[in-house]
């Protein structure tokens, strides 16, 4: 059964008020109450009425006119119905001791602004029936019927319309009083289906089998809900019409047993709404410090990668770094640029949920809160523009080194082509045997070895200088390099030495020996340094050539111009010097001189320097070629970076003339926020779109760095630049997006209209001079001066001012979003839960006790958010704790922060 305690302590009329509606029902006809059957009606559920409330007090009644005759149960069923305590009652067993209890029982009924008619304790002490019902009626209606109160209306009429209104949906039902209208049953059922449908199969009763519709319904009531059976089936239907104090009392029983559970259910939604948003918020919460925990992973994987400057030996490997930092440019780095945009856009939402629930703010964990994920980012494209500069840097340094590297192999070859045997010709002692001309001769062409050997210091210096730059630009293959040059030098030097040798050993010969042959000498002394330019030609026409653009191979071109203009008169040489070398053949010819062999002044014959003249003439042709090709090669390339040029013109200013129409979108403010999130929407569809020119222009970038294209004098804009804007343009168009949709989120949950949404935008652009999207802390003050607030420069006003900025700013950046200034233009009207109201509801469930178990949790919430509750409820350890017993009131405050305290 329902206490009466908390309700009957106050009364919902005046004084007068009630005297006149208890005067009104006490004057019921009492010829009416002779009636047989109406008077067992009453006396069965006056009595069940009076044992429902005596058995708290471990006692009952059996006759009721009989039982409370000596005052003592009736004054027990005072305390309990009331809550309060009475005089104490005489023990003695005399009439006048009798008399005195009953008096105090009527004096505290009267107490409490009840007026009793023609009742005296006289008459209770003689057991009158009549006046003993009358005085039970009497107190059934100050506590149990008189408090009640639907829509307005009180006592029967307001228990009669709270009957009607829960039976309205029922077929057969049609409660208009207290006597005909529950004869067959179906209201009672009704009752009891509307409240508890489990209990009751409501289709399978049937209008035409009263007692059976009214068993059922006194038996669900008893067993189930607490209502102790008052009346017999038969002796209401066995009644013409069935007596309303009665019934009056047995569904006044039905009301308060259901209002109990109303307010019950009432404080488990009100528990359940305010759990549900926590843990909503506490899954977002947990989101973002995953989201972010993989990003910053991510990012501590890459930077290092970024930042890994180990060089390659090949070009090949070279390459495939740079095709892996493509990859990571197209295929890695995009969704994380996706994650990053979509966690800023998950936190502001978080943010704005928790300020619209009246939550603390979130304050990510340590490390990782936007501003640490954002510098992370910021390292990381640092790393990545630095590596990426490394890379280009190291394929040229390699291809200078390959080119180096060439140049020094065919440069030691030809000198050691030259070299070869000139040591064993050095040592030979053939002056020793030798006639004058031939110890001339040996001198002659050992004069023309050091012509030839000094024309060669030249080769051999390049040799070394190039190995120098080799191990400069810390060549892999340098040792071998280094240890090759030594030898030539090592060799050289040796050259040097044996050289100086021989000439001392032939001068100290020169005295015994005259005949000297004019023309092999002249001969040699011409051969030998055109041989070196024949030489020297043919290295030149086969040398190894880099260049970067037209303009270079042009000079390549003009100095092979050049070169071919000077073939003519080299070709008349070659032919004066082969004029000697047939002269010397007609003289010898004609004096009858027998040539021991070929020119004893030099090696050089008139064969060997056709064979080289051939050569060059073969290898011009093929430098042509080669030059020609090369042009072409660059001629492509110049046409790559105007292709290139002519798009990033293009696209370049395109996005930064987006990204200035999305400013001037978030601050015009042109139509609702719907009409805005719908252009803004659109706007980005549009601004997606344009990504296939994007993907060409990266089409046209790669193609541009496959060819090894490091400048390009036809645009400003680098593919660096361009993605850059891109990647802030998407951002921007997002969080813009995002901006609106937490703006119609906060318009809805406040209650805000469009007129006045507008009217903050128009204030809040105003002092937004630098139309930065925010307000400073001294352009957010002026706008509150403006609005009227007082945060004047004085000691009260700055610290008005100081604590709305911690409002509106938690995280102290010194900046105000717009979000968060209608959050707090509209706060202080938003109807939002409280601590107070939450632990309110706790109360309630817990039986308006200070603490509350795990059983009635687990009983009045649902099974999750039961659970939730339990585990994070501290144990209540107040003087009236009890085992088991849970601190709903810590938990309640916990939920809003500590500001609510």
């Amino acid at each position: 059964m329902v206490d009466y305690h908390a309700s009957n302590n106050q009364s919902l009329y005046s004084a007068g008020e009630q005297q006149i509606y208890m005067e009104q029902e006490n004057d019921w006809d009492r010829d009416l109450l002779l009636d047989p059957a109406w008077e067992k009606q009453q006396r069965k559920t006056f009595t069940a009425w009076c044992n429902s409330h005596l058995r708290k007090a471990g006692t009952q009644i059996e006759n009721i006119e009989e039982d409370f005759r000596d005052g003592l149960k009736l004054m027990l069923l005072l305390e309990v119905i009331s809550g309060e305590r009475l005089p104490k009652p005489e023990r003695g067993k005399m009439r006048v001791h009798k008399i005195n209890n009953v008096n105090k029982a009527l004096d505290f009924i009267a107490s409490k602004g009840v007026k009793l008619v023609s009742i005296g304790a006289e008459e209770i002490v003689d057991g009158n029936a009549k006046m003993t019902l009358g005085m039970i009626w009497t107190i059934i209606l100050r506590f149990a019927i008189q408090d009640i109160s639907v829509e307005e209306t009180s006592a029967k009429e307001g228990l009669l319309l709270w009957c009607q209104r829960k039976t309205a949906p029922y077929k057969n039902v049609n409660v208009q009083n207290f006597h005909i209208s529950w004869k067959d049953g179906l209201a009672f059922n009704a009752l009891i289906h509307r409240h508890r449908p489990e209990l009751i199969d409501y289709d399978k009763l049937r209008k035409d089998d009263p007692v059976t519709n009214l068993n059922n319904a006194f038996e669900v009531a008893e067993r189930y809900l607490d209502i102790p059976k008052m009346l017999d089936a038969e002796d209401i239907v066995g009644t013409l019409r069935p007596d309303e104090k009665a019934i009056m009392t047995y569904v006044s029983c039905f009301y308060h047993a259901f209002s109990g559970a109303q307010k019950a259910e009432t404080a488990a939604n009100r528990i359940c709404k305010v759990l549900a948003v926590n843990q909503e918020n506490e899954h977002l919460m947990e989101d973002y410090e995953k989201l972010a925990s993989d990003l910053l992973e991510w990012i501590r994987r890459t930077i290092p990668w970024l930042e890994n400057r180990a060089p390659e030996k090949t070009m090949t490997e070279m390459q495939q770094k740079l095709e892996d930092f493509r990859d990571y440019r197209r295929v890695h780095k995009p969704p994380k640029v996706q994650e990053k945009c979509q966690l800023e856009i998950n936190f502001n939402t978080l943010q704005t949920k928790l300020r619209l629930s009246n939550r603390p703010a979130f304050m990510p964990s340590e490390g990782r809160m936007v501003s640490d994920i954002n510098g992370a980012w910021h390292k990381l494209e640092g790393a990545e523009k630095g590596y990426e500069e490394w890379l280009l840097n190291e394929i040229r340094r390699l291809e200078r080194l390959d080119h180096l590297a060439e140049k020094f192999r065919q440069k030691a070859a030809i000198h050691e082509s030259w070299t070869d045997g000139k040591e064993t010709m050095l040592k030979q002692k053939d002056y020793e045997t030798a006639t004058l001309s031939e110890i001339k001769a040996l001198l002659k062409k050992h004069e023309a070895f050091e012509s030839d050997l000094a024309a060669h210091q030249d080769r051999v210096e390049q040799i070394a200088a190039i190995a120098q730059e080799l191990n400069e630009l810390d060549y892999y293959d340098s040792p071998s390099v280094n240890a090759r040059c030594q030898k030539i030098c090592e060799q050289w030097d040796a050259l040097g030495s044996l050289t100086q040798n021989r000439r001392e050993s032939l001068e100290r010969t020169e005295k015994q020996l005259e005949s000297i042959d004019e023309l092999y000498l002249e001969y040699a002394k011409r051969a030998a340094p055109f041989n070196n330019w024949m030489e020297g030609a043919m290295e030149d026409l086969q040398d190894m050539f880099i260049v970067h653009n037209i303009e270079e191979i042009q000079g390549l071109l003009t100095a092979h111009d050049q070169f071919k203009s000077t073939l003519p008169e080299a070709n008349k040489e070659r032919e004066s010097i082969q004029a000697i070398q047939a002269e010397v053949q007609k003289i010898a010819q004609y004096n009858g001189i027998k040539l021991a062999g070929n020119n004893p002044y030099t090696t050089i014959t008139p064969q060997s320097i056709d064979k080289k003249w051939e050569k060059v003439q073969q290898l011009v042709p093929q430098r042509d070629q080669a030059l020609q090709e090369e042009l072409a090669r660059q001629q492509s390339n110049d046409h790559l970076r105007r292709q290139f040029a002519n798009q990033a013109n293009m696209i370049g200013p395109w996005i930064q003339n987006k990204m200035e129409e999305i400013g001037r979108i978030s601050i015009e403010m042109n139509g609702t926020l719907e009409d805005q999130l719908t252009h803004l929407r659109q706007y980005e569809q549009s601004i997606i779109e344009y990504k296939p020119n994007i993907d060409q222009l990266e089409g046209d970038h790669q193609l541009i760095q496959e060819a090894l294209i490091f400048d390009n004098k036809y645009t400003a804009y680098t593919m660096e630049h361009l993605r850059v804007g891109w990647e802030q343009l998407l951002t921007t168009i997002a969080r813009t997006i995002n901006e609106i949709e937490n703006q119609i989120l906060t318009r809805d949950a406040k209650g805000i209209s469009q007129e006045q949404l507008h009217e903050y935008r128009t204030s809040f652009n105003h002092f937004d001079k630098d139309h930065s999207g925010v307000l400073q802390a001294e352009e957010f003050k002026a706008c509150l001066i403006s609005l009227g607030y007082d945060v004047e420069n004085n000691k009260q006003g700055d610290a008005e001012f100081a604590r709305i900025m911690g409002i509106v700013d938690p995280n102290n950046s010194g900046a105000v979003t717009f979000q968060a200034f209608i959050d707090y233009m509209s706060r202080e009207t938003t109807d939002t839960d409280t601590a107070d109201q939450v632990i309110a509801s706790f109360k309630i469930l817990a039986g308006d006790k200070n603490f509350i178990t795990a059983e009635e949790l687990r009983r009045e919430l649902p099974p999750d958010q039961a659970e939730y509750c339990i585990a994070r409820m501290a144990p209540y350890t107040g003087p009236d704790a009890k085992p088991g017993a849970l601190d709903y009131m810590s938990f309640s405050t916990a939920l809003y922060g500590e500001s609510d305290l």
